[in-house]
């Protein structure tokens, strides 16, 4: 299939690839992790200095965002160590970042493309990817976060760093909350994750996101609302006897935040003597919020509560329905230069949420 026609009669004529000039970078987010103990006290000033994160002017928020990085910094730095050392969000992006190239490339043969990382908070930076992009000699760019639901604290401030980094045409990617890909990767991976552990009867699927303080939400961001729009298309794809619940998980400092927390939903769990199994509906890569919070200590929560099982599904990955799932939403945007779009090009969040970019007429 070809994105764009071709002005070339070579296209017409059977048997021969179309060739074009056009070079198409695909970028895509994510929040970056460190790739080592000396990178954890950086990338948590890097973090907390975004202000997307901490909305207070400088120099308030530079003060604000040294002192949390350097009180977090030994914990941080411990819990690093229990994965190798650093994050493994960047190797995983790239595991991605190849798999989408041979995808897309499968499904378009007149244009050339290349997968970019684009990390907000640590090498490579988004202006890395930028440089890199028009270095290779991108004629545009397609913005792919790797955030399935918008917020404002996620993909508003990759695509605002973008902004700041690059002039080339761009479109963009918003969400996909309710791509069918994206919710059939994700019950795919809940039912393996029961069928290996013998299928055990009467599970409860708690689908955990990272949480937001309550007043982000409170101004308009759309998260909250798309995470529940993701639960909802998953589950029409599992049995319809099973128990489904939404929680957030990664709750740091003193504010209100969204819940109900995933802890407190395992201690329910126990109250209520169903096993679990714990699905990443916000995270599609391996990272600490899955392989510390989630595999070990709401794990050792778990076995401290007596639950009948306690299961969790891996984050997407690189695997073929997800990446099928992305390829489907770079080809749809290789024809809307300049366009913001969801996971079907139209409007998605209802016009309440007046934060996010394509309910708020910047499409």
């Amino acid at each position: 299939m070809s994105a764009l026609p071709v002005d070339d009669e070579r296209s017409k004529r059977p048997g021969l690839r179309a060739m074009t000039s056009r070079r198409v970078a695909i970028i895509l987010f994510n929040l970056g992790g460190p790739d080592g103990q000396d990178a954890v006290r950086p990338f948590l000033f890097n973090l907390f200095n975004d202000k997307a994160i901490i909305g207070a002017p400088q120099p308030i928020r530079f003060a604000l965002a040294a002192l949390i990085s350097s009180t977090r910094a030994k914990a941080a730095k411990a819990n690093y160590a229990r994965m190798g050392g650093g994050s493994p969000i960047l190797p995983e992006t790239m595991k991605q970042a190849e798999a989408l190239e041979k995808a897309i490339a499968q499904r378009v043969d007149n244009v050339t493309f290349k997968c970019f990382s684009a990390m907000r908070y640590w090498r490579p930076f988004v202006k890395d990817a930028a440089k890199a992009a028009e270095d290779w000699g991108a004629t545009d760019v397609i913005l792919l976060p790797l955030y399935p639901q918008f917020s404002t604290t996620t993909t508003a401030s990759s695509l605002s760093a973008w902004r700041r980094a690059s002039k080339l045409p761009a479109s963009t990617i918003c969400c996909y909350p309710i791509s069918r890909g994206f919710a059939q990767a994700h019950a795919d991976a809940i039912l393996d994750a029961w069928r290996k552990a013998g299928a055990p009867a009467e599970p409860r699927v708690l689908f955990s996101a990272h949480g937001l303080p309550q007043r982000v939400i409170e101004r308009g961001d759309p998260y909250q609302w798309q995470v529940e729009q993701s639960v909802a298309a998953v589950r029409k794809l599992l049995p319809a006897e099973w128990q489904i619940r939404i929680c957030y998980q990664s709750r740091v400092g003193p504010l209100k935040w969204i819940g109900p927390s995933t802890e407190e939903e395992i201690r329910r769990a126990g109250t209520d003597r169903a096993g679990v199994i714990v699905a990443p509906i916000a995270f599609v890569s391996e990272h600490i919020e899955t392989l510390v919070e989630l595999d070990i200590e709401y794990a050792q929560l778990a076995r401290t509560l007596k639950l009948p099982f306690y299961l969790r599904a891996p984050a997407l990955g690189a695997g073929s329905a997800f990446i099928e799932a992305l390829a489907d939403m770079v080809e749809r945007a290789l024809s809307a230069p300049g366009v913001t779009q969801t996971h079907e090009g139209g409007r998605l969040c209802p016009a309440a949420w007046g934060m996010c970019p394509a309910s708020s007429g910047a499409r």
